[in-house]
């Protein structure tokens, strides 16, 4: 009896067993920088800025408009075919300079960078005492005695005579002052050449007389630059010195047309020229000559000429010198 209670017991044991499962250890991989995200979905705004293509528009017009090269605006929208752009079409017009921010309640889990300070735990998981970092050169201040008085010294009484204009911070421990001694002020930059339009050298270029004004007005036919009457083959000069970006036909009513970059805000414009001097990426001078005067897509011979501030047109009279 007693064995057959046994064999009875040792059948349930063996059952029960069988029914018990073991989880899996989740492992934790410390490779690449990992993005949990949260549950509900969400949509960073893309970097950079967009332009929306509208009936007429192309793809000169647009460069033209935002004050970039037509060059960089097919690469940043990987664009083969300048004629190829369509109504409703969405440009980047701004190159994308940040990444977009992580999601709203997103976390980032990242992999401890190597050549940082080393932790020590013990095995029961409770931190274990770490040694201070060494001080580096760029960390150290100079000390001084108690009472933040100075040894004698050239420099130091400079600095006392000068402690109004630039105060001495000390920190004051149970037996050491800390004083910081404030590192000379380095000498403002100046401005780069040519940064502002003041600053441009411009010359006029044409010589003959303007039949037509700068208008602020956003209207079809509204003129965005100033027009210059003359014979067909007059000389056409640069305004200023910089880089033609753009040679060509590309815009409807501005016939054969050169843009040059000045800075990296002012571009000029030069129309309705009958012949062009001058190639795409070709460094110019002030006063150089770039086209011959000409009726290309005009009523008449004359120099359609803009000044444009991050692309936009503003009045050429304000920057060219009195006649």
């Amino acid at each position: 009896m007693n064995q057959r209670f046994a064999y009875l017991l040792l059948l349930a044991a063996t059952g029960l067993a069988g029914c018990i499962t073991t989880a899996p250890v989740p492992v934790a991989d410390s490779g690449t920088p990992v993005r949990i995200e949260a549950p509900r979905a969400t949509t960073a705004a893309p970097a950079g800025k967009f332009y929306t293509v509208k009936k007429g528009d192309t793809l000169y017009s647009i460069a033209l408009d935002h004050g970039i090269e037509y060059r960089e605006l097919a690469a940043w929208n990987n664009i083969d075919n300048p004629s190829r752009i369509r109504v409703g079409q969405q440009l980047r017009v701004a190159s994308a300079e940040a990444a977009p921010a992580a999601p709203a309640g997103s976390a980032e889990v990242r992999a401890i960078e190597t050549g940082g300070p080393v932790t020590a735990r013990a095995l029961d998981g409770s931190p274990a005492a770490v040694p201070p970092a060494p001080i580096s050169a760029s960390d150290r201040i100079k000390r001084a005695p108690v009472g933040g008085k100075l040894p004698y010294s050239e420099e130091n009484v400079a600095l006392l005579k000068n402690r109004e204009a630039a105060p001495v911070a000390v920190q004051s421990p149970a037996s050491v002052a800390t004083t910081v001694v404030p590192a000379e002020k380095p000498p403002v930059a100046a401005a780069p050449a040519a940064a502002a339009a003041g600053e441009i050298d411009w010359a006029w270029p044409a010589g003959g007389k303007i039949i037509a004004t700068f208008d602020e007005g956003s209207a079809p036919g509204v003129t965005k630059g100033i027009d210059i009457a003359g014979k067909i083959g007059d000389p056409v000069l640069a305004a200023a010195a910089g880089k033609v970006i753009y040679v060509g036909s590309g815009l409807r009513g501005m016939g054969n047309f050169v843009v040059v970059r000045h800075t990296p805000a002012y571009l000029s414009v030069y129309a309705h020229n009958s012949r062009i001097l001058v190639k795409e990426e070709q460094a110019v001078t002030r006063g150089q000559k770039i086209a011959e005067l000409g009726n290309s897509d005009a009523d008449q011979p004359k120099l359609h000429f803009e000044v444009r501030h991050q692309g936009k047109p503003v009045d050429p009279l304000k920057y060219l010198p009195a006649r």
